[in-house]
């Protein structure tokens, strides 16, 4: 493992269920290894133990490596993990939280990447500094927003409040209790909370959007403000500086939810007009060896 592989980049992709690591050529590209791994064990708690899981899991040394890392939070964490990995593979290595891989796998050089499934996250870099931006991404309780825990959350509390104002019953508490396995709307609340918990709802987001496509004009609200929220968290990034040359969305979530996509899209036009997002159809690594080629080309 101590031998450089000359002329060869690589980019990997650390999610938090696989990992997929991608070895090409420096000079153009050509994809030479392409090989997903369980992420089983990963985690950043301990940095030096992450690094070590990587090493453990390459077959090769490349001249230079970009990495997107799942639950690597902050620059400095990053930059931290990459330090521990140059210690090891005395080669060339960048990291970056993984939804900043979104853009470059998307063929854009600046922008901001949104992600939208179990949970959601906007990335993106200050225009005139570099520096990173993000929004959102505060977790299933407190933030989410338009992610798949966050819809199942806000879809209770519609049903929930409906009831306390003497409603009548909306398909969307029908969906929900069924959901869940609870006979009345205390028994779902008390589900909610405290069997299984917050990490439990994610999984649930199908049937919200099932209910609004069969008519519940709970769970449309729920849909349509999941999308402005989305679209709200781009908006504090552009506030704050950040690059929206393109707007690239990715998660099982929205790309599977046209109903999401859409009310996502339209709000995000009547913030930042003449901005189109564009939902991502290549896998997230490509952007990871997009960064590792860029530095490349950037040496030569």
């Amino acid at each position: 493992m101590s031998t450089i592989t000359a002329g060869h980049v690589a980019g990997i992709d650390i999610g938090g269920t696989k990992t997929r690591i991608v070895l090409a050529r420096a000079h153009d590209g050509t994809v030479v290894e392409d090989r997903t791994v369980p992420s089983t064990g990963w985690q950043t708690r301990s940095l030096p133990d992450a690094a070590g899981w990587l090493v453990e899991r390459l077959t090769t040394v490349p001249e230079r490596i970009a990495v997107g890392a799942h639950a690597c939070e902050t620059p400095e964490q990053c930059e931290r993990l990459a330090e521990e990995l140059r210690g090891r593979l005395s080669t060339a290595v960048s990291v970056v939280n993984d939804a900043e891989l979104l853009v470059p796998a998307a063929g854009f050089e600046h922008g901001v990447g949104v992600v939208a499934g179990t949970g959601s996250i906007a990335v993106g870099r200050h225009r005139d500094t570099g520096a990173y931006l993000a929004a959102g991404g505060w977790g299933w309780v407190l933030g989410d927003e338009g992610s798949g825990s966050a819809l199942v959350r806000e879809a209770a509390r519609a049903v929930l409040a409906h009831a306390d104002e003497g409603g009548a019953p909306d398909p969307l508490e029908k969906a929900l209790l069924t959901a869940f396995d609870a006979p009345g709307l205390p028994e779902l609340a008390a589900v909610m909370s405290w069997d299984g918990g917050v990490e439990t709802w994610g999984r649930h987001a199908p049937v919200v959007f099932a209910a609004a496509d069969g008519g519940s004009g709970l769970a449309a609200a729920v849909v349509e403000e999941g999308g402005r929220a989305l679209a709200a968290l781009v908006g504090r990034l552009a506030a704050r500086g950040a690059r929206t040359d393109a707007v690239v969305v990715a998660g099982g979530v929205i790309t599977a939810r046209p109903r999401l996509f859409t009310a996502f899209a339209r709000t995000l036009a009547d913030r930042l007009p003449g901005t189109d997002p564009v939902l991502l159809d290549a896998p997230p690594v490509r952007g990871a060896l997009a960064l590792a080629l860029r530095t490349e080309e950037g040496r030569r």
